[in-house]
């Protein structure tokens, strides 16, 4: 006698994403594993008294996007602190950190005022928050607003006074000798270690953003950690059941070290959490003019970018990750730094089998994008930057011309390169990366829906040793899903505005917008 399935997905279009692309009526799930696929009809046999009969109603069912690079805390910060994202002008974002501080109001002059992901290149001002609009903001407390990119902050004067002696003074933008609030790489590093969360707050912005990542149809992230305590809250939430959401951590490799002296490597884990990756720097981003680049930067023709991890401390980290049995992910945006990542991988035994990988991967030569299919090197790649790669947007502002040679996914594809999508949480949106991926004008960006939407399922899993158990729709893998409202396939010029109705993790419903 067959066993009855736990939930039964009927009456919907369910697309396995494998190669070809199928598609079927219905999907059975047993113990949290699908274990059948057909019409409606055929699955109907597996319907039992206990089981669960969820009608899709014609609505799209795909295995649940992976998000390849996320900073979870991060998109809790936006929940909990002030949301720069939202402003349209340089006054907004000053009033929404205003705003903010009217909030967290009270006795305690030390009180952060803190603010998330502004983006200046889309502001009539085209400039960076000063010291002088965050004096605007609070000239007693401190107050920090991050760029989108986290690569650049800006700071009022309480936090210059406090904190100017602890960063290089060419972290500091100086206008003569004064410093005018805006900070990059390593003097951002000292303010975000000064507003660090602790574990109980660390807590809440984990469930804060786990919440929210459900509700865009996100059943598995590549957490980037560093100095954090979101890998003890991923494993008190999984022994307590509390996870709707597959956790790899990437450990910095300040870690690696310790990592090493307690046994832990890649792929060890539960079913939930996983160790993933040793992550490092290498350069920094377009928007701080820090990307490390081969020619100067089209609006600055003095500046070529800048090392955070130069070529020979890379190797290092490089050689001892792999001898020790980890996968390596290097953060590389500027054409200089992607081929200093793509040295140092080729120095190792086996890049191809170790699935190394490249961060955002934006401004590669097509020599590099040869040598990732050649390797096998993964192409961890963010496409919701192309909002930034438009004709007039930051891109073409900071490279000129150069801004059709950034983010190159249908050459990387047509090289062989593994393709993993993931969103940096600038923002956390899957849809919206594949609706950029979908519908830029450059051909060489471009890609066809299914190839999109695999690379933010398979292509991830794929990254993260996760394929024979996730990333498609078949018997023996695992049930998660991601359910929408519409086609992407059919309304592919409007893929950023489809509604995620329902997401599954492990066969249980963990979002439901029907």
């Amino acid at each position: 006698m067959t066993e009855a399935a736990d939930t039964v997905f009927r009456d919907g279009e369910i697309h396995t994403l494998t190669t070809p692309d199928e598609t079927y009526e219905a999907v059975a799930v047993r113990d949290g594993e699908i274990v059948r696929l057909g019409s409606t009809y055929d699955v109907e046999f597996l319907v039992g008294t206990d089981t669960d009969t969820i009608d899709l109603d014609g609505r799209v069912l795909l295995p649940g996007f992976i998000d390849a690079h996320t900073h979870l805390t991060t998109v809790g910060k936006y929940l909990v602190h002030a949301d720069l994202s939202v402003a349209e002008d340089l006054d907004e974002a000053v009033s929404l950190l205003r705003e903010r501080a009217t909030e967290t109001d009270g006795p305690d002059d030390s009180a952060w005022i803190r603010g998330y992901g502004y983006d200046e290149s889309t502001w009539p001002e085209d400039r960076y928050l000063d010291r002088e609009d965050l004096d605007a903001v609070s000239e007693e407390r401190p107050v920090v607003a991050f760029r989108e990119d986290m690569h650049v902050a800006s700071v009022n004067s309480v936090v210059i006074d406090r904190y100017e002696a602890e960063m290089a003074a060419e972290n500091v933008h100086h206008e003569g000798a004064e410093p005018t609030g805006v900070l990059v790489e390593d003097a951002v590093n000292v303010v975000t270690e000064a507003v660090a969360p602790d574990a109980e707050e660390t807590g809440r912005l984990v469930a804060a953003a786990q919440a929210r990542a459900n509700e865009l149809g996100v059943t598995g992230v590549h957490d980037m950690v560093r100095g954090s305590y979101a890998p003890e809250v991923y494993r008190d939430m999984d022994l307590a059941e509390e996870l709707s959401l597959r956790v790899r951590i990437n450990y910095w490799s300040d870690h690696l070290d310790a990592l090493i002296e307690t046994g832990l490597r890649t792929n060890h884990g539960s079913g939930m959490v996983r160790v993933g990756a040793i992550k490092s720097f290498t350069d920094g981003s377009f928007g701080g003019r820090t990307a490390k680049l081969s020619e100067p930067y089209h609006d600055d023709t003095d500046e070529y970018g800048s090392w955070v991890v130069d070529p020979e401390e890379l190797n290092e980290i490089v050689q001892k990750a792999d001898e020790a049995g980890f996968q390596v992910t290097a953060h590389a945006i500027g054409d200089e730094a992607i081929d200093a990542v793509l040295d140092a991988f080729e120095q190792t035994d086996d890049p191809d089998g170790m699935r190394h990988r490249v961060e955002h991967v934006e401004l590669a030569s097509e020599e590099a994008i040869e040598r990732f299919g050649e390797m096998g090197v993964v192409a961890s790649v963010q496409p919701n930057f192309l909002k930034w790669a438009k004709e007039g947007g930051l891109y073409e502002s900071r490279l000129g011309a150069r801004r059709t040679e950034t983010n190159r996914y249908a050459l990387l594809d047509g090289a062989g390169a593994p393709l993993a999508f993931g969103s940096d949480c600038m923002p956390m949106d899957p849809l919206l990366g594949v609706h950029h991926a979908v519908n830029t004008d450059v051909d060489t960006q471009r890609l066809a829906v299914t190839e999109a939407l695999r690379a933010y399922t398979l292509g991830a899993a794929y990254a993260g040793f996760d394929e024979g158990r996730l990333g498609t729709v078949e018997t023996g893998k695992l049930a998660d899903f991601t359910v929408l409202d519409r086609s992407p396939w059919e309304y592919e010029a409007e893929i950023r505005d489809i509604d995620v109705a329902m997401t599954v993790v492990d066969g249980d419903v963990a979002y439901d917008d029907r």
